[in-house]
């Protein structure tokens, strides 16, 4: 199977998507209609979510396992190290192996049930992201990503603590990291640059998803602790109660800073679907980026 680090080294610009497992039959079938409309317009790759604790590690593994099986895509499985012990994880990732998956994103993961809580590691299990890399890299041939804040995680200091946390991350082995959720080019360019300052040259990808009503600009915004745009807020404010204009405005902030990333180098813009296609293509549509759909 290729690995993200060889789809990135390739000419681009290029795309990836993210998925998370179903919960029932019915959310199963809307996935795989995602994942058949996206497949022919060659995404890098797709990545498969975890769930909160590893709550849907059985699932992320059935889904992961069967895109690897069933499609021409390239799956990433994510690996959260909340909730579990080095034994735990070195199964998960043996699990993986077996079934061809070699690249995985690696993540300590969120407290189950309040993101927003403390974060305890689990007695015989990993305190930092860096070490669940470093487990990762000694178990097999994986390509390894990891998880960036555009401003900083919400728990960090500073911006300064927070790059270094970061390039601690790549420096034990990460080929790449991804954008929570991005709302500004300034966000993304501040973010390569200071790692970029920090000697760190690994590819950085934007997290991209229309936001399509204010409510849901501030609920992302209390999940993230992200620092959303003035100019995006008073737009979708404006229109509140409208689900057309609200999403026209999303669609529009969405296409406009894909555009502004990629004039800035972004190599891959990856896309958080919740498994869904339709915003994605109209997206890459926009971009010149789904010539499967001029035809």
């Amino acid at each position: 199977m290729p690995t993200v680090r060889d789809r990135l080294a390739a000419p681009g610009p290029h795309f990836s998507v993210e998925f998370m497992p179903p919960r029932t039959d019915a959310d199963e079938d809307v996935l795989w209609s995602a994942v058949r409309r996206l497949e022919p317009l060659r995404p890098a790759f797709v990545s498969v979510t975890y769930g909160a604790g590893g709550s849907h590690r059985e699932r992320t593994i059935r889904v992961t396992q069967r895109i690897a099986e069933e499609t021409t895509l390239v799956p990433v499985a994510h690996l959260t190290a909340v909730g579990h012990s080095v034994h735990e994880l070195r199964q998960v990732i043996g699990s993986y192996a077996a079934v061809g998956v070699r690249n995985i994103l690696a993540l300590r993961g969120d407290p189950p049930g309040d993101p927003n809580a403390e974060w305890v590691a689990h007695p015989q299990g990993l305190e930092y992201t860096s070490d669940l890399v470093k487990l990762t890299r000694s178990l097999g041939n994986f390509s390894v990503g990891v998880a960036a804040y555009p401003d900083k995680h919400p728990r960090s200091p500073d911006l300064e603590s927070d790059t270094q946390f970061l390039a601690a991350k790549i420096r034990a082995g990460a080929d790449y990291a991804i954008t929570q959720m991005l709302f500004s080019v300034d966000d993304y360019c501040g973010l390569r640059d200071r790692l970029t300052a920090a000697g760190i040259s690994v590819p950085l990808l934007p997290g991209i998803m229309p936001v399509t009503s204010y409510g849901r600009l501030l609920r992302i915004q209390e999940l993230s602790g992200q620092p959303i745009p003035a100019d995006l807020a008073s737009k979708l404010r404006a229109v509140d109660g409208d689900a057309d204009a609200g999403r026209a405005v999303g669609m529009e902030h969405a296409i406009t800073m894909s555009e502004q990333l990629l004039a800035q180098g972004a190599p891959c813009l990856h896309f958080y679907t919740f498994n869904r296609s339709k915003a994605t293509i109209e997206v890459l549509t926009a971009l010149g980026m789904a010539p499967v759909l001029r035809r």
